[in-house]
């Protein structure tokens, strides 16, 4: 929630903390800016008469006027601690989001350091032929099935923790996200392609991952998993539909160390 939305929930409060309700005992209450106890009278500014006016302290249910007052002032302090904490939160992501490189690339915090994900090279297996494939560039055209594959079981780059956030700066005006990899032998593969006869439509399977994202400035972002991630091979991709010229950072991620 942002800091904005913060402010206008605490609204409310706010107002609550400058008028109130002061209670009787027969459940009526009256809408007041202040009272004071004066003997055996209680003294009241009200709200809906602009002007100060007095009942007998016997009618009056002090105690409930009193507890709903602290527990209002409980709520404002509760909102008001949050958007100090929204404020330091939002002050540390724009510190750390400085240090990101300016190059175009994918990103992520390794404890003090920001590090970069390295480009991996893809190749297109069809027809158990295998070529490398180059972002950007079409790929051949020829009808049937064929596959995404990067080389190695496993990713040089290892993230830990369930929940990685990455920093991403495109190349250009692209999609992009994330997605789980499947490890073969020797290769993970990245996606299925089927190329429709005639029409030469390229269909594309992959398994992508639901994420939160945010934009940091133009063509930057910050992209996390929704939901915790199981250990295992994962990319993040910046590509246009239907096109299969994915640009691929690979990394292996594995469980957080136990505490």
């Amino acid at each position: 929630m942002t800091r904005l939305w913060l402010a206008i929930l605490a609204l409310p409060l706010l107002l609550w903390t400058a008028t109130f309700k002061l209670y009787m005992k027969d459940g009526e209450w009256h809408l007041v800016r202040e009272y004071k106890v004066e003997a055996d009278r209680v003294r009241f500014y009200s709200i809906e008469r602009s002007d100060w006016e007095e009942v007998p302290l016997e009618i009056v249910d002090l105690k409930r006027t009193e507890r709903e007052i602290r527990e209002r002032q409980d709520k404002d302090k509760d909102a008001a601690r949050l958007i100090d904490e929204e404020d330091n939160a939002e002050r540390e992501a724009r510190r750390e989001a400085a240090r990101v490189p300016g190059e175009p690339g994918v990103y992520f915090v390794d404890g003090s350091e920001i590090k970069a994900l390295k480009v991996a090279e893809s190749k297109l297996n069809h027809n158990k032929r295998r070529s490398i494939l180059q972002w950007m560039s079409p790929i051949p055209i020829v009808a049937g099935k064929a596959t995404l594959e990067l080389d190695g079981e496993t990713a040089a780059i290892v993230v830990a923790g369930p929940t990685p956030e990455f920093y991403i700066r495109l190349t250009s005006a692209q999609r992009f996200g994330m997605i789980r990899l499947t490890p073969g032998k020797g290769i993970r593969l990245v996606e299925k392609i089927s190329i429709v006869p005639v029409s030469k439509e390229m269909i594309e399977e992959r398994e992508m991952v639901e994420t939160f994202r945010r934009q940091l400035g133009e063509s930057f972002y910050k992209i996390w998993p929704m939901e915790p991630l199981p250990p295992g091979e994962y990319a993040a991709i910046e590509y246009t539909e239907g096109k299969v010229n994915l640009q691929i950072w690979d990394f292996s991620l594995k469980a957080a160390a136990s505490k």
